[in-house]
């Protein structure tokens, strides 16, 4: 016998730790490294964890990470709620309900500071009703409504503008259960204005401006609100219910007339009878804010708006604007989301279908690649490696209806688009043949992914594959859930057995597609990096790495 068939620290199988090192075993039963709390925390922020993955249940991984976030908040609470406020205002992360979820578990802190902190942080990542309705249903799992969360919640309403107020309060009217008129009664804020206080009482109590005592809960006085003049209320707000009327009417060239004379009216605005009406979606297009109009793509085109060349032209135009994406903060997954939803014709949920228009179709194509923003070409040579293994079919990111595969393929294209030395490959337990070039569109890409075969999974794969066909590389990326097992050397063994034989100090980049804790990539190796999938940031920070720019 050979006793290094058995140990050795140049090949050792992936179901065993490498000798020496701090490997532990991952979910799939192989052995990688365990990424630290912090790394935990930026993979939950960024990919969330809805819907699980396939060795994991949404629930375990989700109380995971919550470990994880807390542990970071004992440790440096103060750093935890800067990462959340960066994150989430850079809007580099796929949703912005994790962000929410760690500045509520920061804002029932046991460190005083922190708790002010996350509170004063709330406007920066409660930016719309919608994220401020979420944070209360999660915040009060976690603490009680003392002076300083109502003084927080109060200020949300407060130090907003009467007319961004009145905006936001009848666009998202409610969410989750909640409403403004819920939140107002917890909380009670005093209002800095007449027209404030207009917009208060008409949420508590619409239609009655007159004196109201409002009881705090758990408290033995009530806080008399003093009467108000409805004539305080802003513009908005009564144009608002000029539409509400004109719904119950079913006054379609009424509502159309108030589109057109106040150019701020969405369709969350317009009544539910009203919004199968083309010719108010073709009012309501022409205004209508880019993040609305992703989501309302199949709608709008099962309508038929798009039988007009002039609104096809007028969507294509706004979806591939870069200052409008980005001053939106649209991520690429929504887009990717968009993509995938409108090419199939027809909606996840429900009976709607629509006819395909292909210049929609190449606009969303351009717009993902608009979203991550510019990225510095290398002059670098890359050897792309996707995980199509079987658990990379199952997940989905942020729980969407793309599947971590596909998802991984559309993040390699970014990397396609603006380098010209590209060799791409797709594995599992074997290679695996693909068609990958900058010829061949996102949605064409995404597509043959879906449908490939798939077995157990080899990270090892594309370093071996490189050595094997002689290929010459600077830098691995591969794309993967880390949870790697089933080869015969560990992937670190083989980028070292890679270096050897070429003379190339090749790098590696593992970019992470769902929030497990752990990474193929060797911590202790200043070549190897682990990054986080769909983060905004993640294309540029790869051709910084390989460049040797960081």
């Amino acid at each position: 016998m050979r006793y290094t068939d058995h140990f050795s620290y140049r090949n050792t199988p992936q179901n065993q730790p490498i000798p020496g090192s701090s490997q532990v075993q991952n979910n799939a039963g192989g052995f990688a490294w365990k990424i630290d709390d912090w790394g935990r925390l930026k993979r939950f922020f960024i990919l969330g964890t809805e819907g699980g993955t396939y060795y994991t249940s949404e629930c375990d991984l989700t109380i995971h990470a919550a470990d994880a976030v807390l542990r970071c908040i004992e440790a440096d609470g103060i750093r935890v709620v800067n990462e959340v406020v960066e994150i989430s205002e850079a809007g580099r992360a796929t949703k912005n309900e994790p962000a929410i979820f760690v500045l509520a578990l920061a804002a029932a802190a046991k460190d005083e500071g922190v708790r002010k902190a996350a509170l004063a942080s709330l406007p920066k990542v409660a930016r719309t009703s919608t994220h401020l309705f979420k944070f209360v249903d999660y915040v009060k799992e976690f603490r009680g409504w003392g002076r300083a969360l109502r003084r927080a919640i109060g200020d949300w309403y407060g130090t907003k503008d009467a007319n961004s107020l009145a905006y936001q309060i009848i666009k998202y009217r409610q969410r989750g259960g909640w409403t403004h008129r819920d939140i107002l009664r917890l909380a009670s804020p005093i209002p800095p204005s007449k027209s404030h206080a207009a917009i208060y009482r008409w949420i508590v109590s619409k239609n009655n401006f007159g004196e109201r005592k409002v009881w705090r809960k758990n408290a033995e006085r009530a806080d008399v609100y003093p009467p108000v003049d409805r004539g305080d209320l802003p513009e908005i707000i009564s144009v608002f219910e000029e539409l509400e009327q004109a719904g119950r009417e079913s006054d379609e060239l009424r509502i159309v007339d108030i589109i057109r004379k106040n150019k701020w009216v969405t369709w969350e605005m317009i009544p539910s009878n009203m919004l199968g009406s083309p010719i108010v979606w073709k009012n309501l297009v022409t205004n209508l804010p880019i993040t609305a109009l992703i989501r309302n793509l199949g709608r709008i085109s099962a309508i038929g708006i798009f039988s007009d060349r002039e609104y096809v032209d007028l969507v294509v135009e706004k979806l591939t604007n870069s200052a409008l994406l980005r001053k939106a903060r649209i991520h690429p997954i929504q887009v990717l989301t968009a993509l995938a939803t409108y090419s199939s014709g027809s909606g996840m949920r429900g009976s709607l279908t629509w006819k395909v228009s292909e210049d929609i179709v190449n606009a969303l194509d351009k717009a993902f690649y608009i979203s991550f923003g510019s990225v510095e070409p290398t002059g670098k040579r890359f050897v792309l490696g996707i995980d199509v293994s079987g658990s990379m079919d199952y997940n989905m990111v942020g729980s969407i209806s793309i599947s971590a595969r596909q998802a991984a393929a559309a993040m390699a294209m970014v990397t396609v688009a603006v380098e010209n030395n590209c060799h791409v490959m797709a594995f599992s337990h074997k290679f695996v043949p693909v068609e990958v070039s900058p010829d061949r569109s996102l949605n064409e890409i995404c597509y043959d992914f879906g449908r490939m075969p798939f077995g157990a999974t080899d990270c090892a794969l594309p370093m071996l594959w490189a050595l094997e066909k002689g290929i010459m590389a600077d830098g691995f990326v591969i794309y993967t859930d880390n949870e790697t097992w089933v080869g015969k050397i560990h992937p670190t063994q083989a980028l070292e057995k890679y270096r050897r034989a070429t003379g190339i100090p090749a790098r590696l980049v593992v970019v992470a597609m769902t929030a497990t804790d752990f990474s193929i990539a060797d911590p202790n190796d200043p070549g190897m990096l682990d990054v986080v999938g769909f983060d905004t940031n993640t294309p540029q920070v790869i051709s910084d790495f390989v460049a040797g720019r960081i």
